[in-house]
Formats: structure tokens, C-alpha cells, sequence
């Protein structure tokens, strides 16, 4: 911070100058599929906007390509995400890949070919509240808001000199690097969750558990109504279907939703110790997510999901639905293809393993302990990489502010 603070005072102590993005990049050529074969896609899906990372990419002939698939990319673009643009999605392409890659026309691609702009600098400010306000004043349509190539290069961004810009770069990269490798980590210790959850979970068919259908053990009652619009702020605690394979992980203990006391006489009750779990969704993955409910008052259901009232621990319940051990019946099980649902009578024949509820108990505890490393906001992991996250938020926006340099100072 030093160094920056003293290049600063030694090459630019009145300010800098500020320019529109336009002047400072280059236009982008559409792909020619005559010379080239196949390449790589980036769809807005593609780019994670909470990491400016890219995802899994597919690969594109001129005959599978999407009539978005037009820009050809280059190593040193930067892509910013012009469609729902205040989710804030960027990626800068660094790498030199077998295959070009073809950005959709829902990204702006800026390619900068001036010598007085660093193209990693361009790619933090696009992040900073200053950009953030020149999207929200130039974005146009409600539901699906949109800002344009040329908007977005309208934009005034600050050019420090390029020995200050690098060094800015430099810091910030520091940042994003040490949150690309907690992510890494969080990845794989998720997959080493899952793999201790699922062998936790796996019963032999002799011994250990005794294997019983779900309607022998449980009472299971569908839910009905609540649509979106009946959800409030304060009220009696609601937990809307759509949330569960969002929001919730396999134990709840607040909900972020509610409903008038009038509205909650029309809806499924759930007790403190019920499990709910979803019976419709538009996968197969989401359909029959789970999520005890462990708070200190009733709350209700509405539609598309059920609660599940029986004498077993029912978080042993929520993690054994979502382990693999599951899947082969819920595939079995389900039905429709846009709308996957499986009915409450069709998980009453659910086959289940039921161990001593000590065992139950013992299982349920390790696997809270996993979950909450590498879920929870305010633990563990998450809670540290959010640290770093508003860490990096807080000195991009310090460092890419600047005093603009005025016409007399210049």
C-alpha cells in the first residue's frame, strides 16, 4: 500500500486523467467458422459471478452453436456480463487453451489496445461501486435488464499511470488468488463430506439397521397452497418449497419467511423435530431435498413439499435423503420430465435403513459437524472465504478510487 501511496505522490499527485472505456479498446471480430472447426463456449451459465471463474465449457461446431455463440475471444479480454448485468458477472481470459473460446452476445467483450490501460485493472474496476452505479443508470428492462455494448463503453474509467495500475494489480490479485485456493479447498473437502456421508449412510442388508418402508415408521402429509405472494416478513415461520433445495441446508432452526396467523390456519403444520421434504421440482436432483425442522415453534408448508412425522432423529432423516444411497429410488420413483414430482403415497414405499436411534443420533452429530464446515456463513470455511471476499470488495474500491485530474492541473 506504501509503494502505490508514494507512486502516486511521485507520478500523479493532482489526480488522474478519467476515459471512456471506448477509447481505450479495440472491436471484437464475430467467429468465422470457416476457419475455424470447434471451440470452446462461454454462455453466461458458464461464468460463476460470485468468483469470476469460468465453469465446464462445451464445445461448438458451426452446427451446434447457439445463435448466440458470435464473439470470437482472445487471451487478455475481458468479459463482462451485459445481460442481468448488476449480478456482476466477469471473467478475465488468461488462458491459452487448445480450443478458441467464442464468448454468447450476453457478455460485452473488451479488448484493450491501449498501452495506458492494464487489461487486469480494467478487469477489478468493472467490479467497483463506481461501475456498479454507471450499469444501474444505463441498464434497461425490468424482467429481463439488459445494458448495452455501447453503455458500457461509455463508461469513465480512471487511468492512472501504468507503473501505478500495475501495482494495484498486483494486490488484488494477491486477494483473488487466496480466494481461488480456499474455494479449491472448499471444493474438495465438499466431496470429502459427501463421501463420509455416504458411507455413514450405507447399511448392509443383515445387521446395522432394519430396513423398512417409510409409511410403516412415519406419517407423511402433503402440503397445499402458499404461493410466493403469500409470504411476509413477520408472522408465523413459513418455509416455502422452493427454498428448501435453495436456501436451507439439512437443519434449520429459522426460517427466512413468513405468513399472517389467518393464512397459517389454511396451511400443513410442522413441529419442532418434523422433517420436510420437497416433492416437486424442475430436476430430479432437487426433487425430495430435505430439511429438519429444529426451531422452537411450529411452523407451516405449502405446496409441493410434505412433513414427514415419525420417531427417528430426523436429521439421520434430511442426510440420508440427500445422500446417493437414495438416488436409485428416487430415479424409480419419480415422475414427468419438466415437472419432476414424486406423490407422498409414492414415499411412503420408500425402503429406508432404521439403526438404533443412538446410532441415529451419532451419525446425525458427526455429519452436523461436516455440514456446518463447509456450509455455514458464520463458520468454518464459508465464513472465511466471505471474510476475504468483502476483504478484496473493500480494498478494490479503495484502491480504484482516485481524485480525477482537472484541465488546469494537467
Amino acid at each position: 500500500m506504501n509503494r502505490i501511496e508514494k507512486l502516486i505522490q511521485e507520478l500523479c499527485p493532482n489526480g488522474v486523467p478519467f476515459e471512456k472505456i471506448n477509447a481505450l479498446v479495440e472491436k471484437v471480430d464475430t467467429v468465422d467458422w470457416q476457419t475455424t472447426e470447434s471451440a470452446r463456449y462461454i454462455d453466461l451459465a458458464t461464468v460463476d459471478p460470485r468468483t469470476s471463474s469460468l465453469g465446464d465449457t462445451d464445445v461448438i461446431t458451426e452446427k451446434t452453436a447457439p445463435s448466440r455463440a458470435r464473439q470470437a475471444v482472445a487471451v487478455g479480454d475481458v468479459l463482462f456480463g451485459s445481460t442481468r448485468p448488476l449480478q456482476g458477472r466477469r471473467f478475465f481470459v488468461d488462458e491459452v487453451a487448445a480450443l478458441p473460446f467464442i464468448a454468447s452476445t450476453g457478455y460485452t467483450v473488451l479488448r484493450v489496445n491501449s498501452p495506458k490501460l492494464d487489461p487486469r485493472f480494467l478487469f477489478h474496476w468493472l467490479g467497483t461501486s463506481s461501475f456498479v452505479q454507471h450499469v444501474e443508470a444505463c441498464q434497461q428492462g425490468t424482467s429481463y435488464p439488459a445494458i448495452s455494448d455501447k453503455n458500457v463503453k461509455r463508461a469513465l474509467i480512471p487511468v492512472p499511470p501504468i507503473e501505478v495500475q500495475r501495482e494495484i494489480v498486483k494486490i488484488l490479485d494477491l486477494f483473488t488468488e487466496l480466494e481461488a485456493e480456499l474455494e479449491a479447498e472448499l471444493e474438495d473437502r465438499r466431496k470429502q463430506y459427501e463421501y463420509y456421508r455416504d458411507q455413514l449412510l450405507t447399511f448392509p442388508e443383515e445387521g446395522g439397521a432394519t430396513w423398512v418402508e417409510l409409511g410403516e415408521i412415519a406419517a407423511i402429509d402433503r402440503g397445499n397452497g402458499m404461493p410466493r405472494t403469500m409470504l411476509t416478513q413477520t408472522g408465523v415461520g413459513a418455509i416455502h418449497y422452493g427454498q428448501i433445495y435453495t436456501y436451507y441446508g439439512p437443519v434449520a432452526r429459522e426460517t427466512i419467511s413468513f405468513v399472517t396467523a389467518g393464512d397459517a390456519k389454511k396451511l400443513t403444520v410442522v413441529e419442532p423435530g418434523e422433517l420436510i421434504i420437497t416433492n416437486t421440482s424442475e430436476n430430479l436432483e432437487d426433487v425430495c431435498s430435505t430439511v429438519a425442522w429444529l426451531g422452537k415453534e411450529p411452523i407451516v408448508i405449502g405446496g409441493h413439499s410434505s412433513v414427514i412425522r415419525s420417531s427417528m432423529d430426523p436429521r439421520f432423516l434430511a442426510y440420508w435423503f440427500r445422500s446417493t444411497n437414495f438416488f436409485p429410488q428416487k430415479h424409480k420413483l419419480a415422475t414427468g420430465a419438466k415437472v419432476v414430482d414424486i406423490s407422498a403415497n409414492k414415499l411412503k414405499k420408500v425402503v429406508l435403513p432404521v439403526p438404533p436411534i443412538e446410532v441415529q443420533r451419532e451419525i446425525a452429530d458427526v455429519l452436523d459437524k461436516f455440514d456446518a464446515f463447509v456450509n455455514d456463513l458464520s463458520s468454518g470455511l464459508p465464513a472465511e472465504i466471505e471474510a476475504r471476499r468483502k476483504q478484496y470488495e473493500y480494498y478494490r474500491d479503495k484502491l480504484l478510487t482516485f481524485k480525477e485530474l482537472q484541465p488546469e492541473a494537467a
